[in-house]
């Protein structure tokens, strides 16, 4: 299940697939992709084992079974441990630690590009000097923005609020996401190889050069010329990809949170430079960003638990396997797909995960430009509804797909506006 869904629910685009890929290389489907600073893993005396969340601190210290501490076998947030080691620990690089990394990077590149322009050498005026296809970027804009109203009516209508040429950007990235998506499961999708991918890298680097090969591709190398968007969110997309070609189990949530990331966290990565952090914010660069990847972990992890019984029938089980085993579950008790005890209690603890994930992405949200903030609140509030509509239907995501009906989702675009009018959340402290 490669679930694409951050700030956006990633799905739908078509278009010539262009020099360097094949037609199977960019297939069409109809399916899904989707802070995280980590307290540190410290050898401490008497205290062989210390259970870290790099989000949320840590979960855990003390002998395991020890009163008051959280046993080894049972975190909530990760399931990643430092190995015993008494007096002498080495510290494990965890994957929120490599992610968290990646953040920090980001939020460096987007505060480097936003110097005033006379301390820095403008960007290349690649609109004028792209091959333009025929109809040039404004019919470029407006495929993508049909893709994006086809597939997510809800998110576009709150794009709608957003200045022309912010939406226009984030249509754009919308579009390169989801084509990228198909490249591993549309249609086609057993005819692409880790080559095939290779190529779509190549090309994605072509068009951040400004060489776009078709009209999707013109569209968002145009808005990295507007925007500071750096490359790496998307280079490390093409790397979930990869990963989806030769992984069908997460051993644990460390490594189903590296592939959150990959998937759907690279989203909000990609989307900040364009939402924008709203000018009288006083929160950090980095805490914006870890929003935004905090959004893309939740509506991601929110995808996998809705597509248990999807991803089963495929031979795929995005669940960490010791926690599976913890509650005393099997691979072959989600084939077998019977709801039970220690299935509801398992996934109740699921759902607790991704809700914290929301949690820490709705203060970001309110960091951002105001009219960027609706279709950010939409989404937001639809993906969280999926985890209500899963308890509704108890917890049997076997057989049953949790879904948000039209009329909730209609109701959701008032609520979601009334939201982006809140005060950002740096400044709540600050009002008398």
């Amino acid at each position: 299940m490669q679930q694409m869904a951050t700030t956006v629910t990633l799905l739908g685009a078509a278009s010539s697939p262009g020099p360097g890929l094949s037609a199977g290389d960019v297939a069409g489907r109809d399916g899904h992709h989707a802070s995280l600073h980590c307290s540190r893993l410290r050898a401490r005396k008497r205290q062989p084992w210390v259970l870290c969340s790099l989000k949320y601190g840590c979960l855990g210290v003390g002998e395991p079974g020890e009163a008051g501490s959280r046993s080894a076998a049972s975190p909530v947030y990760s399931s990643l441990t430092a190995s015993p080691a008494g007096d002498a620990a080495v510290a494990v690089v965890s994957s929120e630690q490599k992610v968290y990394d990646v953040v920090v990077k980001q939020a460096a590149f987007l505060k480097r590009q936003l110097r005033p322009q006379q301390q820095q050498q403008a960007p290349p005026a690649v609109a004028r000097e792209l091959d333009a296809p025929r109809g040039g970027l404004g019919e470029a804009y407006a495929r993508c923005g049909e893709i994006c109203e086809e597939y997510a009516k809800t998110f576009y209508l709150g794009t709608l609020l957003m200045t022309e040429e912010r939406r226009r950007a984030i249509w754009a990235i919308y579009v390169w996401c989801r084509r990228t998506d198909e490249l591993v499961d549309g249609p086609n999708a057993s005819h692409i190889t880790p080559q095939a991918l290779d190529r779509w890298e190549r090309r994605l680097e072509d068009l951040f050069a400004g060489r776009p090969y078709d009209m999707l591709d013109a569209a968002l190398s145009d808005t990295i010329t507007k925007f500071p968007i750096d490359i790496q969110p998307f280079k490390d997309m093409i790397d979930g990809m990869r990963t989806d070609l030769k992984k069908a189990r997460y051993k644990n949530f460390d490594e189903l949170y590296m592939y959150c990331y990959y998937v759907a966290g690279t989203v909000g990565l990609m989307s900040v430079p364009v939402m924008g952090i709203a000018p009288e914010s006083k929160a950090t660069a980095e805490s914006v960003y870890g929003a935004a990847l905090a959004l893309g972990l939740a509506n991601q992890l929110t995808n996998i638990l809705r597509d248990v019984g999807e991803d089963a029938r495929r031979g795929r089980i995005y669940l960490p396997q010791d926690e599976l085993a913890e509650a005393g579950l099997s691979d072959e008790d989600i084939f077998k797909g019977v709801v039970t005890e220690k299935w509801r209690k398992f996934m109740k603890r699921q759902i607790k995960r991704a809700r914290m994930f929301f949690e820490e992405a709705e203060q970001g949200v309110t960091e951002l430009r105001k009219e960027s903030r609706w279709p950010v609140w939409a989404s937001m509030l639809l993906y969280r509804q999926i985890l209500d509509e899963i308890e509704a239907n108890d917890y049997n995501n076997f057989t049953k797909r949790a879904y948000v009906g039209k009329a909730k989702k209609v109701l959701a675009l008032p609520v979601a506006y009334g939201k982006s009018l809140l005060l950002p959340y740096s400044l709540r402290n600050n009002q008398t």
